[in-house]
């Protein structure tokens, strides 16, 4: 069923993709014809603001004539020399903004025409007064000519603002259109746009609830496998203490069979040995012979003695916990010739406790002995009354303890054995800064 989904998925999503390219066209298009109308808006209202700027300018030089013509003072006309210079400016200004338009630009030479007259005639009275021909330009201004050109003037200049008025009514009708556009625009695209989120939700409403449906169905999977892994786990766990119990079990059997068969085999060859030796004192060699085989026999008791204390250290039975490590800790000591400091308390274990305790100290000064290249080791155990704790700890190179095998130093067997014996270990290690191992362990008292 999850496949049926992708063509209404794909559906939703062609009409999301194409609702947002119409908006990007809408929105790109809006913007390119506000953009022009707001050009042209600007350059009408440029053109208006410049006619009339030349407009008073003119006004300002004829001001400006008038005073220097009726004072003969300087200082009236210094206005006429200044409106003089920024007409001319005025018209090159109309004259870049009418670029490309030829109706304005036909109107704008014939007003550059009457602007010029206006100002000769008004430069010509200027100098007929400077000259002193008081009748000469009385004469001038009298004539019709200056008001006849100002008239001209005024109307070419009101066209003109006529025309920028009609422009910047097409470019403010041209933006509302504009607006109008992007705003129905907007309105359709966002109804498809809402009609595909809408597709899109039921679609993912749809496969969430597909999706939750098979979540359902492989958590039961995953929970049926758990309970069968856990089941499984435990069974592999009682079989592992089971077969644990069963090695302390042979062991302790074999140590006592060599105790007692091969143990009662050597110490009697032994005395059979003392005897000859006693009788063949005037044979030399054959004394030699038998002193080399006693020694012999002296070596094969010692790897007895060491093999049963391996199988079963009989110093536990016999002198307790504390006297074992005690021994154990020494004769490794002298072995590795590595120094071991000693911390031990009579604590309150089961036999089978105090094994397991042994067995996990022993297993660590192994481990220590062949891959720590530590010079200093320390055993400690404390009692807690309910229960007991047991430290080893080195100085050796350490390890990480997260990327260490499961099997590393035999730590999956010695962490089985003590939580076997419902307690815990703990083992913390830093490459460069040695080992630490603590295992609990449940007193009789606990």
């Amino acid at each position: 069923m999850r496949w049926l989904a992708f063509p209404k998925m794909a559906l939703s999503l062609t009409l999301a993709a194409l609702a947002a390219l119409a908006l990007v066209g809408i929105n790109e298009a809006g913007y390119s014809r506000s953009h022009q109308a707001l050009q042209e808006v600007g350059d009408a209202q440029q053109a208006r603001t410049v006619l009339n700027l030349m407009l008073q300018n003119v006004l300002d030089a004829e001001t400006g004539q008038r005073g220097f013509l009726l004072t003969g003072e300087a200082r009236y006309r210094e206005p006429y020399d200044v409106a003089v210079k920024q007409v001319d400016g005025n018209l090159a200004a109309l004259q870049a903004l009418y670029a490309g338009r030829p109706n304005e630009l036909a109107r704008l030479g014939e007003l550059a025409k009457h602007v010029s007259r206006k100002l000769a005639e008004m430069e010509m009275s200027v100098r007929l007064r400077q000259a002193g021909s008081e009748d000469a330009w009385k004469f001038v201004i009298t004539t019709d000519v200056g008001r006849e050109e100002m008239d001209a003037i005024r109307n070419q200049v009101g066209a003109l603002i006529s025309s920028s008025n009609e422009e910047l009514n097409r470019g403010q009708a041209q933006i509302a259109s504009s607006l109008r556009f992007g705003r129905i625009g907007i309105a359709l695209v966002a109804l498809a746009g809402l009609l595909a989120f809408y597709l899109y939700l039921r679609q993912t409403h749809a496969l969430r609830s597909i999706g939750e449906r098979q979540q359902e169905a492989l958590q039961r999977e995953r929970n049926a496998l758990e309970g069968e892994v856990r089941e499984r786990t435990a069974t592999l766990g009682e079989l592992a203490t089971h077969l644990q119990q069963v090695r302390e079990t042979e062991r302790g059997f074999l140590a006592r069979e060599l105790h007692d068969e091969l143990g009662s085999l050597l110490t009697a060859a032994k005395l059979d040995v003392a005897r000859l030796k006693s009788r063949l004192n005037d044979a030399p060699d054959a004394a030699q012979r038998l002193q080399h085989l006693n020694e012999l026999l002296n070596s094969g008791i010692a790897l007895k003695r060491r093999i049963i204390e391996d199988l079963r250290p009989s110093s536990l039975s016999n002198l307790g916990l504390v006297a074992s490590l005690e021994i154990l800790g020494r004769e490794f000591a002298e072995q590795s010739g590595m120094e071991v400091e000693m911390v031990l308390e009579p604590v309150d274990l089961d036999e089978s406790n105090q094994l397991t305790a042994y067995r996990m100290v022993q297993e660590s000064l192994t481990n220590i002995g062949k891959y720590a290249q530590a010079t200093e080791a320390s055993i400690v155990m404390k009692n807690y009354g309910n229960h007991a704790v047991i430290e080893v700890m080195d100085n050796g190179k350490g390890f990480d303890t997260q990327r260490a095998r499961p099997s590393t130093h035999g730590l999956a067997g010695m962490r089985h054995r003590v939580e076997a014996a419902k307690g815990k270990l703990t083992i913390a290690s830093t490459p460069g800064q040695g080992t630490h191992l603590s295992a609990i362990l449940p007193s009789l008292r606990g």
